[in-house]
């Protein structure tokens, strides 16, 4: 074994003249702006999945008995408060007991009545999954004149359906057959409304492709995807025949939401940058724009579940709205190019 003392100390020297070496070694330090960029990764409409991942998680059981347990008791302490003020009160003073009395059964009603109103717009959602439910059953003539019945019946007392209402009572007077009677209800009470919810998806398509461009700030475009595409599920059922209110409003986002996670809808596919990008305009563009066109994209993904989930009648003989055509007329001319067909 040799003496590490009889090493020699000093710099130890490479020999990199052989041929081929000193040319990689010269091509790969040459210059900084011949390396390869750093590939970018695509938009991948992460606020719109966030959204979907938010509304569709059930909380655990630990976590439910928790915020029920909670409620309850703060429900419980305030009422007790609430009622030894106003004995207290009564005891003192028995005018401003009274008054104090008068105001808490009043803010009492009000509780109770915005109870009624939830009922009652879970209630209509339940009627109109009733009537789209028996759609699927109508065999003959006399079933389909029951089923459209109950859908003019829902529209009763609707202003703008009465042109629709009295075109169908005069024309289906003249049909004779099960099909034709579904697809005169379809072109006479349901297209104008097909119309209005589509102008809705469009709307908020476009909003969160703006915020989600424009706004750089962090989790801006996930609360305002979340906002435009409950706003547009409310506006929507209100279009078809359902009333607003808490519960109704969050049982359809659930509902709508759980269909296409559980379809995998809200995924980034080949498909949804074709019909957005038209194949280029996404490495046309910055990445911000591409995230705000691909936001936009799966919100109108959204609106068009949304109008299928509150639609009183499946799409038989009106054209199913599509998603391409929805984000092409949306996004058209919102970022200087055209963003589908």
């Amino acid at each position: 074994m040799s003496n590490p003392k009889d090493r020699k100390s000093g710099p130890v020297f490479f020999d990199l003249d052989t041929e081929g070496h000193t040319d990689a070694f010269a091509d790969s330090h040459n210059h900084p702006a011949d390396a390869p960029p750093v590939p970018e990764t695509a938009p991948d409409g992460r606020a719109m999945q966030s959204v979907a991942a938010l509304a569709v998680r059930r909380p655990s059981v630990l976590a439910r008995l928790f915020w029920g347990l909670l409620i309850s008791l703060l429900t419980f302490v305030i009422s007790v408060a609430a009622w030894g003020f106003v004995t207290d009160l009564l005891t003192a003073n028995p005018l401003l007991g009274w008054i104090a009395m008068g105001l808490g059964g009043a803010f009492v009603a009000v509780l109770v009545a915005i109870a009624l109103r939830e009922f009652a717009t879970l209630a209509r959602l339940k009627r109109i999954d009733g009537i789209k439910a028996a759609a699927a059953e109508v065999t003959d003539l006399a079933s389909a004149r029951a089923l459209t019945a109950r859908l003019t019946a829902l529209y009763s007392g609707r202003a703008d359906m009465r042109w629709g209402q009295d075109r169908f009572a005069q024309a289906s007077a003249d049909v004779f057959d099960a099909d034709a009677q579904l697809a005169l209800a379809e072109a006479t009470l349901l297209a104008p409304l097909d119309v209005r919810a589509t102008r809705e998806v469009e709307a908020a398509a476009r909003q969160v492709a703006t915020v989600t461009a424009l706004v750089p700030l962090a989790l801006a475009d996930v609360v305002a995807a979340l906002a435009a595409n409950l706003r547009m599920i409310r506006r929507i059922a209100e279009i078809y025949g359902g009333r607003g209110g808490v519960l109704g409003n969050w049982r359809l986002t659930r509902s709508v939401l759980t269909h296409l996670v559980a379809t995998g809808a809200v995924a980034v596919g080949d498909d949804l940058i074709s019909s957005v990008a038209g194949g280029g305009l996404l490495s046309k563009v910055s990445r911000r724009f591409g995230e705000g066109i691909v936001n936009g994209a799966l919100t109108a993904r959204v609106g068009v579940a949304a109008i299928e989930v509150c639609r009183p009648l499946p799409f038989v003989a009106q054209t199913r709205p599509s998603v391409s055509g929805v984000v092409g007329r949306a996004l058209t001319g919102l970022f200087g190019n055209k963003a589908g067909g």
